[in-house]
């Protein structure tokens, strides 16, 4: 049989769970699921980091002991996962004695091989890297990821003799081409290495850092978190004479995001090397999560999103589909709530779930909730079946490349394919008039439809699936050779009636909560409001959508600062209510609140109130916006307060 082993990185448990971390563990779940449906003897292995700097300074600024800390942190992980539909063969942390053992072994190896010599250095070191930086990785003097100095440091340590292995390295990334991919990651790995290697610092002392795991060969020192964390991707498997260790490393697939592309595609293979271990097969890189108006992703902005938020609101099917469909493997991608419900409506709702219910309501009502016999095909029939066959090898190829976004389209595509032909075949007219031989023959194309697409969606969807496939009537483990076979059911056949499975999100609703969740970000802390998000006019609203958001002309009537926020204006409206709405609007730096009253403007009289710096606000002022630069929105002639816009 053959293998996969698939490793996210383990997460360090400086702080909980985010996007970031749920993306690359849905990926890597996704991977292993679609492992399954080849018949591969499949692992995933993820885990915590929990050895460092940063965490026993987290844990001293809570008052409480770095073990408690990490158990804490850890057991967020271990309960987000779950609620993801995650199912890892392992979760491995640094902190167990499994993993000190084995790196350990690895240090004292190396150590004994000659590539660990004890000296002396002096640099820049970031704590929150928590690693030496080269000058020529500093911008204007500052850590470029944390945004600060470093701190001079000159300590004796212990170092691992990397540039050794750079030629080495070198030539195994050219020989193996998908060894690091895409293809840009493998290119920056190249022009990293185009400079001289340095040896890398692998030990703290424990007079300045006694979180870690202390040196076999030196009990003054613990091991360079780096050096520890990276092993777990053996130490799970019980390196060096464990059952797994021998079934599984020679196939092994690390996955991880691109910040931390150096520790994997440099440090590692050189540790791997050095220690005699056989270099991993693939290392795959992703790219950055941005929120829906295309700006990294800040509570602040009010663009961030919650994974067990949007699991909980949308089902966790739902979110994963969203997540890797949205994002091209390897590059940055926008995601929101907004894009997370069209998904669901469009791909889901309209597409399969439309499908799939016209398709099992027919076979109830006309053949009894069985499989009907096929006496007859025709050319329409034969082309939906190539189109599905023929569709297995580009999403077999799609997941293998880690082009998952475009093997769900190619599946997406195959299911608007199907409900053409159904809409072409017309089945319900072929049933008002009793032509029974035909409709069985529709309704069989469109059944085999549905069943291959709860093949090739379960990586992606997997409880879903389990109940559409449920609902089919199939109780076997489904597989790419299933999904092979056209004619899949056999006459009679039972098939189960069930709930919809993709009931529609309200986009209005959606919305408005994305809008009101803005709107509370304009204060978050001592943040101001951020500028306003473009609008997506590739996302067009009905008439009876814009026709619900209630635009009123209205005069201010009052108007001043709110103490400690430099942008913000507490503001009374009259919109021709009993009494004038209360809004608060960044307008501070631009306007004068004198010069204010008096002036008509457009009030988005409808939206959810929302508090900031703890003001009601109730509604939005209207403004344009070039690059900063606001003009307020009102009538060309003085109009009656709150006469509507329409």
């Amino acid at each position: 049989m053959d293998r996969f082993y698939i490793t996210t990185p383990i997460y360090y448990v400086n702080g909980p769970p985010h996007l970031g971390h749920a993306y690359t563990t849905v990926v890597a779940d996704a991977l292993t699921r679609f492992a399954r449906l080849e018949g591969k003897d499949a692992f995933f292995l993820t885990g915590t980091d929990e050895h460092g700097e940063k965490i026993a300074q987290s844990a001293q600024s809570k008052g409480i002991a770095p073990q408690k800390w990490v158990d804490d942190v850890s057991a967020q992980f271990r309960k987000l996962w779950p609620e993801l539909h995650i199912e890892p063969d392992d979760f491995i942390r640094t902190t167990e004695e499994r993993h000190i053992r084995v790196v350990q072994a690895i240090l004292q190896k190396v150590f004994e091989s000659g590539d660990i010599y004890y000296g002396e250095y002096g640099g820049n070191y970031c704590v929150g890297c928590e690693r030496f930086l080269d000058d020529d990785e500093l911008v204007d003097g500052k850590c470029p990821d944390h945004g600060v100095a470093p701190s001079f440091v000159n300590e004796a340590n212990y170092f691992f003799r990397m540039s050794a292995y750079q030629d080495w390295l070198i030539s195994h990334i050219q020989d193996n081409p998908d060894f690091i991919r895409p293809e840009r990651y493998r290119n920056e790995i190249l022009a990293f290495l185009r400079k001289p290697l340095k040896d890398l610092c692998i030990s703290r002392p424990k007079n300045r850092l006694s979180w870690g795991i202390e040196l076999p060969f030196d009990s003054n020192f613990v091991t360079y978190v780096w050096f520890d964390a990276l092993v777990n991707y053996v130490s799970a498997l019980g390196w060096p004479d464990g059952e797994r260790f021998a079934k599984y490393w020679p196939v092994a697939e690390h996955i991880t995001a691109k910040d931390i592309i150096k520790p994997h595609g440099i440090y590692w293979p050189c540790m791997l090397k050095a220690a005699g271990i056989p270099v991993y097969r693939h290392l795959s890189v992703h790219g950055f999560w941005r929120g829906a108006d295309g700006r990294k992703m800040s509570k602040s902005l009010g663009n961030s999103v919650d994974p067990a938020e949007m699991a909980q609101r949308y089902g966790a099917d739902v979110f994963r589909y969203a997540l890797l469909r949205e994002m091209p493997y390897g590059q940055d991608a926008n995601i929101g709530e907004e894009i997370i419900a069209t998904r669901q409506n469009s791909d889901l709702a309209n597409d399969l779930g439309n499908l799939i219910s016209r398709t099992l309501k027919l076979v109830f009502r006309s053949f009894g909730g069985v499989v009907p016999r096929i006496s007859e095909t025709r050319v329409e029939d034969t082309a939906l079946r190539d189109q599905w066959i023929g569709a297995l090898t580009v999403v077999r190829e799609a997941w293998h490349e880690l082009r998952m976004s475009q093997g769900i389209e190619t599946v997406i595509d195959c299911i608007r394919a199907t409900n053409r032909y159904f809409d072409q075949m017309k089945p319900w007219e072929l049933a008002k008039r009793g032509d029974t031989d035909r409709l069985a023959t529709v309704l069989v194309s469109a059944l085999d439809s549905i069943r291959i697409a709860s093949v090739l969606l379960t990586p992606v969807m997997p409880e879903r699936m389990a109940e559409l496939r449920r609902q089919l009537g199939l109780t076997s483990f489904p597989s790419l050779e299933e999904a092979e076979r056209w004619n899949g059911f056999t006459e009679g056949h039972p098939l189960a009636e069930g709930k919809s499975l993709f009931p529609r999100a309200d986009l209005e609703e959606v919305r408005m909560r994305e809008l009101h969740r803005r709107e509370a970000a304009i204060q978050s802390g001592t943040s101001d409001k951020p500028e306003q998000a473009p609008v997506d006019s590739s996302t067009p609203v009905t008439i009876e959508e814009f026709r619900r958001i209630d635009l009123r002309v209205g005069t201010i009537v009052a108007a001043e600062p709110v103490p400690g926020a430099r942008k913000l204006l507490r503001l009374q409206v009259d919109i021709g209510e009993a009494a004038p709405r209360q809004l608060v609007a960044g307008l501070a730096e631009q306007f004068e609140p004198a010069h204010l009253l008096g002036r008509q403007v457009v009030v988005v009289a409808n939206l959810e109130p929302a508090t900031i710096r703890g003001i009601e606000s109730q509604g939005m002022i209207l403004a344009a916006d070039d690059q900063g630069r606001l003009a307020l929105l009102g009538p060309a002639a003085a109009m009656p307060n709150g006469a509507r816009i329409r």
